[in-house]
């Protein structure tokens, strides 16, 4: 019997989008369950650890969005074929999280002189390290960021990328590597077709 797959997220792309991605991209079906920011108060005390994305699968609940991403990647086959593979793309993940920590602390700091010396860092330490580094994965994977091929990494990190790009819509300005990649995910028919489809007047 086929699982049926229920996605809780707000009503935003953020960190569930790149699960839709993954879904989407495998032709799998799921409920896109999304929870208004509104109702959000009301029901969090209820989520395990206090935060989104959920997925319930055949009523078991499953949390934390780089977890679900890699459940859901080697559903649609975009996992590794052996457990080193496995790792590469997991490395390349972390990494992407290790970036997205950096930028959220630095948009969610309300003191301008931190403000201003967290950006400082992120402009002329953090993203020329880490993207630099992903440009060149890029490079050397045939457009993807890890195995030579298109994996759940890549999708994962197209769909989250798009959020930082609202506030910086410049950031990959000096990476065409990761702009190439980011233009072969969203290429893809079934992903293309959900980013024409989707709710348009929330933040992605």
């Amino acid at each position: 019997m086929t699982p049926k797959y229920k996605l809780t997220y707000f009503d935003l792309g953020g960190l569930g989008e790149s699960i839709r991605f993954l879904f989407h991209y495998g032709g799998i079906e799921f409920i896109d369950n999304r929870v208004s920011m509104a109702d959000w108060p009301a029901l969090k005390n209820s989520i395990p650890l206090r935060q989104m994305p959920l997925l319930e699968v055949d009523g078991k609940v499953l949390h934390q969005s780089v977890a679900i991403s890699r459940y859901v990647g080697r559903l649609v086959g975009l996992a590794g074929k052996n457990d080193l593979e496995d790792c590469e793309i997991d490395a390349v993940v972390d990494t992407i999280t290790d970036f997205r920590l950096h930028f959220m602390k630095h948009r969610f700091e309300s003191n301008p002189e931190a403000k201003q010396a967290l950006k400082e860092k992120l402009e002329k330490e953090i993203k020329p390290l880490i993207f630099g580094q992903m440009d060149s994965w890029a490079q050397k994977n045939n457009g993807y960021l890890a195995l030579g091929r298109l994996t759940w990494a890549d999708v994962y990190f197209v769909a989250l990328i798009v959020s930082f790009m609202l506030s910086e819509p410049e950031l990959l300005e000096n990476y065409p590597n990761l702009r190439a990649m980011q233009q072969n995910v969203l290429s893809i028919p079934r992903i293309k077709a959900w980013v024409e489809k989707r709710p348009k007047d929330v933040v992605q």
